[in-house]
């Protein structure tokens, strides 16, 4: 079963609620039983979203590489391409940060 606080969000895994909240402290009364459908999508997006931080992680590093290639300067072909890179990595970055804000707002965090 799969437990909300109403209070923060903080979703509790379990037979029985929490006694106290481990994020606010509300008392278990702002605990609501989530509904087997809605847990369902919390448990099958929970691998989704793991994977959309990976990517975001990943997108920062070509970021970063793609920096550096540019600070060296080898020549022009090569700078071309870090810095589509560079561009191309913010774009999947930001792609996953808006899934991921999806999920969120839509309880499948």
């Amino acid at each position: 079963m799969l437990w909300k606080c109403t209070a923060c969000g903080y979703l509790h895994e379990g037979d029985e609620p929490y006694e106290v909240c481990p994020k606010c402290g509300a008392p278990k009364e702002q605990a609501v039983k989530l509904s087997d459908e809605d847990a369902k999508k919390i448990f099958d997006s929970d691998r989704t979203n793991d994977i959309h931080m990976a990517i975001i992680g990943l997108a920062m590093k070509i970021k970063d590489l793609a920096k550096e290639g540019i600070a060296l300067n080898l020549d022009p072909t090569c700078v071309s391409d870090f810095k589509k890179a560079h561009d191309d990595a913010w774009v999947i970055k930001e792609r996953s940060k808006a899934e991921l804000a999806k999920h969120a707002s839509k309880g499948k965090w």
